[in-house]
């Protein structure tokens, strides 16, 4: 069910029947969704429906068994039977990919044996293989970003949750993204250090930033999104914008989703 204001155009990214299981559980049951370019799209939706395991399909860090992922046009994934065993022809696909479509998760991954600044600097780095001082500008740039040049030559583990998670978000922008996927971001932090976390994804947003991000904070979710999309049961249950969807409330789904928020 879609809102009749918020048709896509010009896609950046699109899901094309999404289907994943695991052993006899079926866990995304063909979800179909189109972001356009520079849009930012939260998901919401009972535990369980299928919101992170879809961003995960999204850039390959979960293989799903049916359907497509398009990228500015091109497909850039495809469903496989679940025992299939990647070759390495694709599992360097998927790593580019990764490098297309950034993620930042609940637990901030960073790699507690760099420094912030080599953290951010790894990608561009070892993957993108830019040049030292071409990489140190990089990093430099996206911790400024972030508000945390400061920190650059500090031990990851000494910082709060919310300046790691702004370092995990410098460290994915350093890649240059066509796109930005958040999960939970901020369901680790309290509620200062997730401002300051919303702070940055606000900047994002205004400067462009293409982004789908899965949250439980009803409040963000409507302040920042163009579109907002409900899951339920392993599919798109309902989409439209913000006032469509915590407004109207279009189905039952949502009436109950909303009441216990």
């Amino acid at each position: 069910m879609q809102s009749p204001e918020t048709t896509p155009s010009e896609p950046m990214l699109e899901a094309r029947g999404i289907h994943k299981s695991y052993g006899s559980k079926h866990v995304l049951k063909g979800v179909d969704l189109t972001v356009v370019k520079a849009e930012v799209l939260t998901i919401l939706g009972p535990n369980g429906c299928g919101k992170s395991t879809f961003l995960r399909c999204l850039n390959l860090l979960e293989q799903y068994q049916q359907g497509s992922v398009w990228l500015k046009g091109q497909q850039v994934s495809a469903g496989h039977p679940e025992d299939h065993v990647p070759s390495r022809v694709e599992q360097d696909q998927a790593q580019k990919l990764r490098q297309r479509v950034g993620m930042v998760f609940q637990r901030f991954n960073l790699f507690p044996h760099m420094t912030v600044m080599q953290n951010v600097m790894s990608g561009p780095k070892y993957v993108l293989k830019k040049s030292d001082d071409e990489t140190h500008d990089i990093a430099e740039k996206m911790l400024k970003k972030v508000g945390l040049w400061e920190k650059s030559p500090c031990d990851p583990l000494t910082l709060s949750g919310g300046q790691q998670q702004r370092v995990a978000i410098a460290r994915a922008l350093a890649m240059n993204p066509d796109v930005m996927l958040f999960d939970e971001a901020t369901s680790a932090l309290d509620p200062v250090l997730t401002k300051e976390v919303f702070k940055v994804v606000r900047e994002l947003a205004a400067e462009g930033m293409t982004m789908l991000l899965v949250t439980h904070d009803m409040d963000f979710a409507r302040d920042i999104a163009d579109r907002v999309v409900f899951m339920e049961g392993g599919i798109v249950a309902a989409q439209g914008s913000p006032s469509y969807i915590f407004d109207e409330r279009p189905t039952e789904g949502i009436r109950k989703f909303l009441e216990k928020g």
